[in-house]
């Protein structure tokens, strides 16, 4: 259900409040025309007060039984805010959770180019104990020449993939009218760079019944992607996994310039799960390791790479793509640190 404004003050509850606490809060807040989120922690209920700041301040809400605190919200962005929710998000999907310890290990090719292409990539990388199947079926290209996916072709196959090794799909989601196909189609919704500000996009998918894996703009700040979040969480979607991907600047060494410090950023800032995706910002296989490693060490959620049987045949973003023949001893590097970062594949 979609949200009709943001909450404006957080009004923690004591440890030992009762549920009948929480509710006459709840109604104090119905009476006064205002509304509430209210958002059980392991510590603390939190109940995010929707209404105006001045009518708000006018309530004795401190002195309501089981209340510990009342705090303004100082974030722009309300919703996805820790303020909110202290505690992080786990978001599962058939079974499979990023988040809060979940690691989430997503790997697959750049696009379905074939069927055969895409099964052989789906068996080496569910062998090797990956937790989601990514495939693009819809490409966004910077030429308009370019190979641009299968389109509708590709969401079967990807489906066919899934059926037989078990893995959730992503996909990506690029103009409103697939949002029918995709949302049947995939496990999650991947929302990429170039689509992060389209803000009627991303309040359709706020619509859809499925978590959405939302990468962060070439150009974006990391207010600009917790904002783009807001989108979709206020239409009534909370499950949204953020993707740091790498950002446009001088440098010209790799693709991009992967901020490794967005990672701590984002898990202060926000609840969502925070995932990487090194093989964009690396532009070559070589460099994907260890933008990998940093990655994990840097404390995120998990890593999505792309992954091809023989890349150089690949009609997308070839240099990158590691070949499923090494994908192996990659994903044993990546166990092992997420093990040792206390993460569990999840």
């Amino acid at each position: 259900m979609a949200i009709t404004g943001a909450p404006e003050l957080l009004i923690v509850m004591g440890a030992s409040a009762t549920q009948e606490q929480v509710d006459e809060v709840v109604a104090r807040l119905d009476e006064a025309g205002c509304s509430a989120l209210v958002t059980p922690g392991r510590e603390a209920t939190v109940i995010g007060a929707i209404g105006e700041r001045e009518l708000l301040a006018t309530l004795p809400l401190e002195g309501f039984a089981g209340v510990e605190q009342v705090l303004p919200i100082l974030k722009p962005y309300k919703l996805v805010s820790r303020e909110l929710s202290p505690d992080p998000t786990v978001i599962e999907v058939r079974g499979r959770r990023i988040g809060d310890g979940y690691f989430g290990f997503i790997a697959g090719p750049c696009t379905v180019e074939t069927r055969e292409q895409t099964l052989e990539t789906a068996r080496a990388v569910a062998a090797e104990g990956v937790t989601m199947l990514r495939g693009g079926a819809f490409k966004p290209r910077t030429s308009p020449y370019a190979f641009q996916g299968l389109g509708d072709e590709a969401l079967e196959i990807l489906k066919e993939a899934r059926y037989e090794t078990g893995l959730p799909l992503v996909t990506e989601l690029m103009d409103p009218r697939h949002v029918e196909a995709v949302v049947e189609a995939a496990d999650v919704i991947q929302i990429g760079a170039r689509n992060m500000s389209n803000f009627s996009l991303l309040s359709e998918v706020g619509r859809a019944p499925k978590p959405v894996l939302l990468k962060r703009g070439l150009s974006s700040t990391v207010e600009d992607l917790l904002m783009a979040a807001e989108y979709i969480v206020k239409e009534g979607n909370s499950e949204v996994i953020l993707c740091e991907r790498g950002i446009k600047t001088f440098e010209t060494a790799t693709r991009f310039t992967l901020d490794i410090g967005a990672i701590p950023v984002l898990k202060q800032e926000t609840h969502l799960p925070v995932i990487v995706d090194p093989s964009h910002p690396a532009g070559r296989r070589d460099l994907v390791l260890p933008l990998a490693r940093a990655a994990v060490a840097a404390g995120a959620d998990g890593i999505i790479v792309e992954v091809h049987p023989r890349p150089e045949e690949a009609l997308c973003d070839a240099a990158q793509q590691i070949p499923t023949s090494e994908f192996g001893d990659f994903a044993d590097e990546i166990r092992a640190l997420a093990s040792l970062m206390g993460r569990t594949i999840g």
